[in-house]
């Protein structure tokens, strides 16, 4: 009888784990879906050697706030050669 009442209780325990990784999991989804936006970008451009974000923020005369929600997955610290960056659009 003890068998059987351990099992149970394994399986119990194994099943409230599970449960409870699903919930993390879709909570942590929606926090991040929550996060992004949708971005409609109107104009791009390529960036050239020696092209840094702020750089162009100042050459097409945006601001860093908005130059981010149109670009919001660019990484600053790493822009290439070629790159298409936005420089005109809206984020929502």
């Amino acid at each position: 009888m003890t068998k059987a009442n351990n099992k149970m209780f394994i399986s119990l325990n194994l099943m409230l784990m599970l449960s409870l990784a699903i919930f993390i999991s879709m909570a942590e989804s929606r926090i991040l879906s929550a996060k992004t936006g949708t971005v409609f970008c109107d104009t791009v451009i390529g960036v050239e050697s020696g092209d840094t974000c702020f750089g162009i923020e100042q050459n097409f005369k945006l601001n860093a706030e908005f130059f981010d929600s149109i670009n919001p997955n660019l990484n600053c610290d790493a822009l290439f050669v070629g790159q298409w960056v936005c420089i005109d659009g809206f984020a929502n």
